[in-house]
């Protein structure tokens, strides 16, 4: 070590202007000779810097520090490429490391979420729980709560996750902390999560208060579209429809592209005509069937289910409360939207019932006719309904023909008896029969 260290020095010396050590200093003697120069003080500072400078860059190179944080990165993405047992074999051994306590919290969270995208439920409940047993005065403690809650429910437990639901907003209030506006989202979000509990659960009064009171508070909810949909369907099954009427307008105004908008103006469409208010509900329900040529809904096959819903179920009240044209009206907007036999056939059987009950037979039977002249387009695979629907229309167009042909036979017998017999001059009574 010693000669190592003179040669290190007389190195240091070279680059730093001091004359190099002599070879008697360089011999591996346990004594000098007196008038041997010995190393200043200066060298040996410069040999000792350049030593240490030496051996902790090697040492860095050796054993660099660990980067938990990009340790956590990669098994997110792992996560998130679906690749579930490498993205937890890496977040237990940043649980096992030396990680910060940040860092392992943040890993057992994407452990409970790997087991929620497998669908290892009681899994998630376990380490959720783990976690609030390890950081009880975390800021995160409300948001594992909620995330519990959410477990809860999807175990087919809505009482615990009610009782979850309601301790976000407890343990929000009485942490202090900075991260005010987060947790204020935080007890929002609980409470619409009980108000959604409560709707799935069909407690519909609880919902509906729920719902109130989050749609009128200072802050709107997280999702305000979703929550004032499911409120006015609590109103709808409350059969209280003023409220879901004056709900289901201020919905249509507010979110105009909202992906359950179909299905609010058919439940205000509906509403109207249960509460006697048929001219709206006409209105409504051709809003809803002309909706197309005016927004582009984000999914058409919803919005056609729906149009052709609410055509049926109004112009079938319409039908049965006496009033067919109006009716009549709404199947021939309903008939004119799509040009395909699917979406025809059923709405033009409809119309030639209606103008069978109007007593329009010809209509009827042309209506009929269209129906059974297009079986052709239809493919192998259509529905039993729509076949069933064929065959009526064949049936009745068959039947309402030869009912034609009877009246007019009936009518010419009627006819025939009601005009009088004609007679001539020379016709002569019959002579009576006498008895012997």
């Amino acid at each position: 070590m010693a000669v190592a260290f003179l040669c290190l020095a007389q190195a240091a010396a070279q680059h730093s202007n001091v004359p190099p050590l002599s070879p008697e200093a360089q011999a591996p003697t346990d004594t000098a000779p007196a008038s041997a120069p010995g190393p200043t003080n200066e060298a040996v500072s410069a040999a000792w810097r350049f030593f240490t400078a030496t051996t902790n860059a090697t040492a860095q190179q050796q054993d660099p520090p660990p980067d938990f944080q990009a340790r956590l990165a990669v098994a997110r993405h792992l996560r998130l490429v679906r690749q579930f047992t490498e993205a937890a074999a890496a977040c237990v051994g940043l649980v096992q490391s030396q990680a910060p306590e940040k860092v392992q919290r943040d890993a057992l969270l994407e452990l409970g979420q790997i087991a929620l995208e497998q669908n290892n439920l009681p899994r998630a409940g376990q380490i959720y729980a783990q976690c609030l047993a390890q950081w009880p005065q975390d800021p995160g403690v409300p948001e594992l709560l909620l995330r519990q809650g959410l477990v809860f429910r999807k175990m087919g437990l809505p009482g615990l996750a009610i009782t979850k639901f309601y301790s976000v907003m407890t343990t929000a209030l009485m942490l202090k902390t900075e991260r005010f506006d987060y947790h204020k989202q935080l007890v929002q979000l609980a409470q619409y999560e009980i108000a959604k509990t409560h709707y799935e659960l069909a407690n519909y009064e609880e919902a509906a208060a729920s719902f109130d009171r989050l749609l009128k508070s200072d802050s709107p909810p997280v999702n305000p579209s979703m929550a004032q949909y499911q409120y006015i369907h609590c109103l709808v099954a409350l059969d209280r429809l003023g409220e879901a009427i004056t709900q289901a307008q201020d919905f249509l105004k507010r979110f105009p592209a909202a992906p359950e908008r179909p299905e609010v103006r058919f439940l205000c469409a509906t509403s109207l005509q249960q509460a006697g208010r048929d001219a709206e509900a006409l209105r409504q329900a051709f809003d809803l069937l002309q909706e197309q040529h005016t927004t582009t809904p984000p999914d058409p096959q919803t919005l056609a289910f729906w149009q052709r819903r609410a055509g049926n179920e109004i112009a079938n009240r319409f039908y049965l409360q006496g009033d067919p044209l109006k009716a009549l009206d709404v199947y021939l907007c309903l008939a004119a939207l799509d040009s395909s036999a699917e979406w025809q056939l059923p709405v033009f059987y409809q119309i030639g019932l209606v103008f069978e009950h109007l007593h329009h037979q010809a209509k009827a039977i042309e209506y009929f006719e269209k129906v059974v002249s297009r079986q052709k387009e239809l493919p192998a695979t259509a529905p039993a309904s729509l076949k069933a629907v064929l065959e009526m229309a064949k049936w009745r167009k068959d039947f309402l023909a030869w009912q034609t042909n009877a009246e007019l036979v009936s009518l010419d017998w009627h006819r025939t008896l009601a005009s009088p017999p004609k007679t001539n001059a020379n016709d002569h009574a019959l002579p009576t029969t006498t008895h012997q």
